[in-house]
Formats: structure tokens, C-alpha cells, sequence
């Protein structure tokens, strides 16, 4: 690296570098939520029911999770810049396929290849910050793209609301092909500085096992909605991925060049970090996913004013993300992430207060700005510990797993929402998943105090 990411203002490189890593990762996020709201009038015009519609959701989610892992390795093979294109083309692409989409069986398939692209996106464009920044510049650098990519997940309702609403569902897919023509030509000119920093072999049995060992799993959390537990549909992909899963750590402890360095999670904040990863992201999904529901549901709103209505806490990320992210660079990440994960469990333990007629002002207001604040806290600090923990020839797959940790967390989470709500999303049920995700988040803010540990300043010269 250069001197000049240790200056304090960021060099032209580094911003470009930024701006590309925003976009690429706000992209990928954004399709995940972006079609919960739209989905009502998928199933009017393309028809197949109720399990269309959750199959536009998960098999985006599914190639996603999956293959998370396997793409941070081939950013560290063939280098960041490369791997963005790979997935910023593709993921236009299969944008186009889903806007087209003339059937349900279709769409689905579109959306699980959208999924592939994706995957690519996100570790790289993470690992490309981290290889162009340092020490306090990077602590903001993460804030700033830990603000967009959060609040991709937190506004997606919002942007499938509006397209609905004003336009077509079908606008939420094809406005993807905008971003993307709008940083290849920056990516371009990033691409002659960039270099493979890996020189090792791919490990494509790794690869393989893991897609096995995460969507085996998921497939089986998602089937069982619908068909329940005792069915093969369920067991037997849950089994093979139980299988895989010990296969794969087989297989890493013993494999020259591994896909997953077992030996990452000896290093304490990586290994300690992914722990609160888990607990903290899945509390976030259940969290919004129960809420977002039952204003809507419920509390009678709308679906463009239930996105507005959880924007503040976007909008409190948003300004103060770079700021923690800087505190949290020059001080240590240890206590931001621990009273940030203790301030999001407050934000929803205030939101207990909703029951009888729905007072957006009094009962869910107050709980999203207090959880805004928390979460302006952690998500920098997060990031930055974990991705500080690891060489940075190995950012990519660090970044990849704390991707893929974050994501399948919040997928099971979600999976498992209908035995803390019932049947019906009730308020009742709200109040048990709202509890949970507290002991969710207050779990990670205990795991980041046990667990996490500031870096020693180097000693002066």
C-alpha cells in the first residue's frame, strides 16, 4: 500500500475504490429485501402461489449463502477488480432475465442465477477497501460501505413499494443495469493496478462441499414451511448437509490450499467475531422481518409507509457510520461493539409498548431511533475487527465468511419465526419475537465484551 491511505484525506483512488465497493455491495444487498414487498403483485400477474413467491425470496438467498465462500477465494486467486466484473456483468444480466421474466418457474430460476452473481460481489468489493486502506482510513472507509450496504437491507421495502405502487414490479430488477453501467468504467481503469494476490490453486472440492454443506440446509429450513419436518423433502437435504459439513472441515484441516483456512478462526476477533456476527444480524433479520410485517398487517399501513416508517434508523447509519467507524479505528473496536448490540436490544424492547390501535409516533419511533444509534455503533466496528484480524491476502475470504455468517444466520433466524409467532403474526406474537431478538442482540454485545480485543498500538519510535 501506499502512503497516502495513511493520509486523513482520502486519496482519488480511494474514493473511486469506495464508490465501486458501495455500489457493487449495495446492489447485491438491496436484491435480497427488495422484493419482499413487491411479491403481492408478482403473484397477480405471474401466478404459481404462495410458493412462487417464496421462491423469488429464497433462491436468491440460496446461491447467495452458498456460494458466498467460494467467492472470496476467487477474489484472493484472481484479484478483486476481476472477480467485481465477473459478478457486476453477470448480475446485470440476470437483472434483465428477471425484469423479462414471462412465467414464475422463470423468475425463480433468473433470481437463483442473480444469487451466483452476487456472491461475487460482495467479498470483493470488501477485500478491494481493505487492500487500498489503513489503520484509522479504513475504520471510516468500512463505516461508509457498512452504512450503504445496511441500509440497502433496511430501504429495499421501500424502493419495492414505491416500483410497485407508481410503477412496475418488474422496475425493481431492470433499474439494476443503471449502477452498473455507471461504475465499469471506474472498475476498468481500477483493473490495471490490480493483481492476484493468491497464487495457490482453487479448491474446488472445498468449493463444492460447501455449497452442499450451506444450501442443503437452507433448503430444507425453507421447505419445511410447507411441507414439515417429517418429510424427505426436509430431512434428507438437512442430512446432506450435515454430512457435507463434517466432510468439509475434514477436507480443509487437510488440503494444501484450502477454501476456508481453518486456522482463521484461532485468530481471536475472527473467531470471536463471527460469533457476534451470528447472533447479532440474525436478531436484526427476525427483528425487522416480525415488525415490518405487522404494521403492515396489522397496523394497517401501507407498503410505501411502512418503508418510511423504518427509515429513521437508516437515516441515523447513514450519518454517523463513518463516525463510529473512525472512533472505532483510532480506539479499538471492542466497546462500540458491545454497547451497540446492548442499544439495538433497548430500540426493540421499546417497541413492546405496540398493542391496541397502532401509534406509530409513540410506539415505534422511539425504539427506531435508539436501535439506529446502536446499530451506527456496531456494524463499522464489526467489519473492521474481523477483516483486521485476517492477512490482507486473505481479505477476501474473510470477508466472505462474516458475509456468509451473516447471512445464513439471518435466514435460519427468519426460518424459525413461525414457532415464536404461530400462525398469525398477532401482537401477542410481535412481543415474543421482539424479546428474542433482544436476547439475540444482547447475546453478541456479551460475546464481543468476552471475546473481542483491541489491537496493541505500536509502540513510538
Amino acid at each position: 500500500m501506499s502512503d497516502a491511505s495513511q493520509t486523513t484525506a482520502p486519496t482519488r483512488l480511494q474514493r473511486q475504490v469506495l464508490a465501486v465497493a458501495i455500489v457493487a455491495s449495495f446492489m447485491a444487498i438491496l436484491d435480497s429485501f427488495v422484493v419482499s414487498l413487491a411479491l403481492p403483485a408478482i403473484g397477480r400477474e405471474l401466478g404459481g402461489g404462495l410458493r412462487i413467491q417464496q421462491w423469488v425470496v429464497d433462491a436468491y438467498l440460496l446461491t447467495l449463502g452458498a456460494l458466498i465462500l467460494a467467492a472470496g477465494s476467487l477474489s484472493d486467486h484472481f484479484g478483486r477488480v476481476r472477480v467485481l466484473q465477473w459478478g457486476l456483468g453477470g448480475f446485470a444480466l440476470t437483472s434483465v432475465l428477471c425484469g423479462a421474466a414471462w412465467t414464475g418457474e422463470m423468475l425463480v430460476v433468473s433470481r437463483g442465477l442473480q444469487g451466483v452473481a452476487g456472491a461475487l460481489l460482495v467479498p470483493s468489493s470488501l477485500a478491494l477497501i481493505v487492500s487500498h486502506f489503513d489503520s484509522a482510513a479504513q475504520g471510516a472507509a468500512i463505516g461508509k460501505w457498512s452504512a450503504w450496504t445496511s441500509a440497502a437491507a433496511i430501504v429495499a421495502p421501500l424502493i419495492g413499494g414505491i416500483s410497485v405502487d407508481l410503477l412496475s414490479w418488474r422496475v425493481i430488477f431492470f433499474v439494476n443495469v443503471l449502477p452498473a453501467a455507471a461504475i465499469w468504467p471506474v472498475l476498468t481503469r481500477l483493473r490495471k493496478a490490480d493483481a492476484a494476490s493468491s497464487s495457490a490453486g482453487i479448491d474446488i472440492a472445498g468449493a463444492l462441499l460447501a455449497v452442499v454443506a450451506l444450501g442443503g440446509p437452507v433448503y430444507g429450513l425453507i421447505e419445511q414451511g410447507s411441507v414439515g419436518w417429517g418429510s424427505p423433502q426436509v430431512w434428507l437435504p438437512l442430512a446432506a448437509g450435515l454430512v457435507a459439513t463434517v466432510l468439509f472441515l475434514v477436507h480443509e484441516s487437510r488440503t494444501a490450499a484450502p477454501l476456508l483456512p481453518l486456522r482463521m478462526f484461532t485468530v481471536r476477533n475472527f473467531g470471536w467475531g463471527n460469533i457476534a456476527t451470528a447472533a447479532i444480524y440474525g436478531g436484526f433479520s427476525l427483528g425487522f422481518f416480525a415488525l415490518g410485517i405487522y404494521i403492515q398487517q396489522v397496523g394497517g399501513m401501507k407498503a410505501t409507509t411502512a418503508g418510511l416508517a423504518l427509515l429513521p434508523s437508516t437515516v441515523i447509519l447513514m450519518l454517523l457510520a463513518s463516525f463510529f467507524g473512525g472512533l472505532a479505528g483510532k480506539h479499538g473496536p471492542r466497546w462500540f461493539m458491545t454497547a451497540g448490540p446492548v442499544l439495538c436490544a433497548a430500540g426493540f424492547l421499546l417497541t413492546l409498548s405496540v398493542g391496541g390501535s397502532l401509534n406509530y409516533w409513540t410506539q415505534v419511533l422511539p425504539g427506531q431511533l435508539v436501535f439506529g444509534l446502536g446499530l451506527s455503533m456496531t456494524v463499522a466496528p464489526l467489519t473492521a475487527a474481523i477483516l483486521g484480524s485476517v492477512p490482507e491476502k486473505q481479505a477476501g475470504v474473510g470477508s466472505a465468511v462474516n458475509n456468509a455468517v451473516s447471512r445464513i444466520a439471518g435466514l435460519v433466524c427468519i426460518a424459525f419465526a413461525g414457532f415464536i409467532v404461530g400462525p398469525e403474526l398477532t401482537t401477542p406474537g410481535l412481543h415474543r419475537a421482539l424479546l428474542a431478538t433482544a436476547v439475540l442482540l444482547l447475546l453478541g454485545g456479551a460475546c464481543s465484551a468476552v471475546g473481542i480485543r483491541n489491537p496493541v498500538p505500536a509502540s513510538p519510535r
